[in-house]
Order: C-alpha cells, then structure tokens, then sequence
C-alpha cells in the first residue's frame, strides 16, 4: 500500500503544483464555459482529475484534507439540487425548464440575467461532476484496497 511516507518528495511537489494548474483551468473552463468552448462538465471534470492526481500522488489518506471522501456526495447532491432548483424556478415563473428569460432577477437586463443564471448552472453542473467522479474514484479505491 501507498502511504504518504514511501512517496518521493519530488513527485508529491510536481503532483501538488500539477493538480494547482489544473484546477485553476478547470475553474477557467467553468466560468467561460457559456462564452467558449467547455463548461460546467469539461470543468468539472478537470477538477476531479486534479483530485485524482492527489491521491495517487500523495497518497489516498493524505490526500483525503484536500477533498475528504465523505463529503463528495454531499457536494454532488448540491450540486443537482441547485441545477434542479434553478429549472423549477424558471418553470415557476412561466416558462420553461432552465428558459433564461423567465429567471426572476428584477433590476438586471435580459442579458445580465442569462448571464447569472448560466454561470449558476455551470458552477452547479461543475461542483456535480467533480463530487461525483472523485466519490467514483474514491469507491473504486477502497473497494481495491480490501480486495
């Protein structure tokens, strides 16, 4: 077994700064998903792969202060809940599922509107994606680990 004691300090930094950069892009990915090319799962899924590159680099239980085990399908359930709750919104004010026009900003334009509510998707889809892969991952590694 892996443990954080019997990995080399130079892979552990290299995989630190690594899973740094990656996240930063994938949070890049998320925010700008509604204006180029990616989004809430492109991002989401670079930032688990970051996590990944956590626990294999430094070991799973060190790498565990990061993004704890326990925590990931309460981020993913977040996650679903806040996409989901957005549509109803939208369903609730006369339109339909997830229709940008019907979200109930008073005081912004049209386009502000679209604006926020996309990035409140994709930041919704984002954190979804990434709980859910990494309590994947997580799952397949102590299923691994007792077998």
């Amino acid at each position: 077994m892996i443990t954080h004691s019997n990995i080399s300090p130079i892979l552990r930094f290299a995989c630190r700064s690594a899973a740094r950069i990656i996240q930063v892009f994938g949070v890049y990915v998320i925010v700008h998903g509604h204006y180029s090319p990616g989004g809430g799962f492109q991002g989401g899924a670079l930032l688990a792969a970051a996590v990944f590159l956590l626990r294999i680099g430094e070991g799973r239980e060190h790498s565990q202060r990061d993004m704890p085990s326990r925590v990931t399908l309460l981020l993913g359930s977040i996650g679903v809940l806040v996409y989901g709750a957005v549509g109803l919104l939208t369903i609730a004010t006369g339109g339909r599922f997830l229709d940008y026009d019907a979200v109930p900003l008073p005081g912004l334009s049209l386009d502000d509107r679209h604006y926020w509510a996309i990035l409140v998707i994709e930041l919704a889809v984002g954190l979804a994606v990434m709980a859910i892969l990494v309590g994947i991952f997580d799952r397949l590694l102590q299923r691994f680990h007792h077998d």
